[in-house]
């Protein structure tokens, strides 16, 4: 699935429950290790978007340190929220 498809199926409705790793920015390995650090859910992570004041270098920055997410992925996720 391209990331655009993930981003337009994830804005297609409601954040609700959904698992991290349906943000887009996010596969398999990226969400695994999301998960592994308690960020399960897509919520969580729009918790610390928040927490970072929606600022995009910090975001990048926190989702790089936390995931390994490179400039692409993380400016994907961010794009997402």
């Amino acid at each position: 699935m391209t990331t655009f498809q993930k981003h337009q199926d994830f804005v297609a409705e409601l954040m609700g429950e959904k698992p991290v790793g349906s943000l887009a920015g996010t596969g398999e390995v990226r969400g695994k290790k999301l998960e592994e650090r308690a960020f399960d859910k897509a919520y969580v992570v729009l918790g610390q978007f928040l927490v970072l004041k929606k600022d995009e270098d910090l975001f990048s920055k926190w989702l790089k340190d936390t995931c390994g997410a490179n400039a692409k992925e993380s400016r994907d996720c961010f794009r997402c929220l």
